[in-house]
């Protein structure tokens, strides 16, 4: 199976309302884990940003899964705006998953600089990237949100990323981050 995953960054340290608490990753690992093992998970899709995507890389990681990362733009921008830009030491784990799957010729970079939102065309390439991966290998596909359940507003990217996948025909899956 192949696992197309987004969901919530860890909390902003002035964060209004708590989506993923930083206290949290390790229980939120220990269940991406699980699911993974759970569903027979082959390879993982997602990007890289800081909370539920890098902890589905790093888990992906550990149970020597293929794993594809797809960035809105290049990889030090979206290190400083999607990942060390929250509590937590999610930098040096980046710069290191990064390396890790270019070198496996895995990272998908787009050139977001059209009218469409970056962050929407990186879900929409997740999605199709896993879907081409289990066209490709024969395989199914299914999303994982990684998230409080809540959706925040029109521009809750997590939101949107499991309406597009059920759109897509896809089985959602969720992992709680509180």
């Amino acid at each position: 199976m192949i696992i197309a995953l987004a969901g919530r960054r860890t909390d902003a340290t002035d964060a209004s309302r708590s989506r993923f608490p930083l206290q949290n990753v390790e229980y939120v690992s220990a269940a991406v884990h699980a699911l993974l093992v759970q569903q027979g998970a082959t390879a993982l899709v997602s990007s890289a940003a800081c909370g539920a995507d890098l902890v589905g890389l790093t888990e992906a990681g550990n149970l020597a899964l293929r794993r594809r990362i797809v960035l809105p733009f290049d990889r030090i921008k979206f290190r400083e705006t999607s990942v060390v830009d929250r509590p937590g030491e999610w930098g040096k784990l980046y710069d290191t998953i990064l390396d890790e799957v270019e070198t496996k010729g895995d990272l998908v970079v787009l050139d977001a600089t059209g009218d469409d939102d970056p962050y929407s065309a990186t879900n929409r390439a997740i999605l199709d990237e896993g879907i081409a991966w289990g066209q490709l290998r024969g395989e199914s596909v299914s999303a994982v949100l990684v998230w409080d359940g809540v959706c925040r507003g029109k521009d809750d990217y997590t939101d949107q990323f499991g309406a597009e996948a059920r759109k897509r025909g896809l089985t959602v899956l969720a992992i709680p981050t509180i």
